[in-house]
């Protein structure tokens, strides 16, 4: 496979933004009225460079970086967890905070990886069809036409999964997280523009989507 360093830079900079946000998810806060998660304003980033992703070099390669992503996560909670049951030291005061951030429950992974995997997909499928059908044109109609439907996927699977029956479940936190990822998006739309239009220069590549197979369970080529 022919990586440039661009490339790996966006993938590390999407895979940062995801567990960094899966991290910091588990604090809820309040700003203002609306009441979100804390990791608000990092999981979009996952989005808008999943978008670059897309935009530039195509659904295949953002269908690599998304499971990249998916197996990162996994490989970061298991070892959050194997940190967790080992005997902490005597001296050692924090094992109950350890355990009450770092300590997923396999509901909360089951709501975190599906939404994941749903929305991540959805967002690029989208964006990459959008793409063929406009002929490249109307960049920020792909971005956000993609964001408000895989955002809103990826929140309301998440969230329900996560917390439905429990006193922490508000479905307006849906509705609250939905429209305040959207909006980070569309208020980064310039910012996406000017990083798509420097890779497809730099790069020399604009990929169009219209032969590939969408299949995400396709790794290969």
């Amino acid at each position: 496979m022919n990586i440039s360093h661009r490339l790996l830079f966006i993938t590390t900079i999407f895979v940062t933004c995801l567990i960094t946000a899966n991290v910091i998810a588990v604090k809820v806060v309040s700003i203002g009225p609306f009441i979100v998660p804390a990791a608000i304003f990092v999981f979009p980033l996952s989005y808008i460079f999943g978008d670059v992703l897309t935009e530039v070099y195509g659904y295949r390669w953002a269908r690599k970086v998304i499971w990249l992503g998916f197996l990162c996560n996994v490989i970061f909670v298991f070892f959050a967890w194997v940190g967790q049951i080992l005997p902490p030291a005597p001296f050692w005061q924090g094992q109950e905070a350890y355990a009450q951030i770092l300590g997923y429950t396999p509901r909360l992974l089951g709501a975190s990886f599906l939404g994941y995997l749903a929305g991540e997909f959805t967002n690029s499928f989208i964006l990459a069809k959008m793409k063929v059908l406009t002929g490249g044109r109307f960049l920020w109609s792909r971005t956000i036409s993609s964001t408000i439907v895989g955002q809103g996927l990826d929140t309301a699977i998440f969230i329900t999964l996560a917390f439905i029956g429990t006193p922490s479940f508000l479905p307006v936190i849906i509705l609250y997280h939905w429209l305040a990822k959207v909006a980070i998006e569309a208020a980064a739309t310039p910012l996406t523009y000017a990083v798509v239009n420097f890779l497809k220069k730099k790069e020399a590549i604009d990929t169009f989507d219209d032969k590939t197979k969408f299949n995400p369970f396709r790794i290969s080529e």
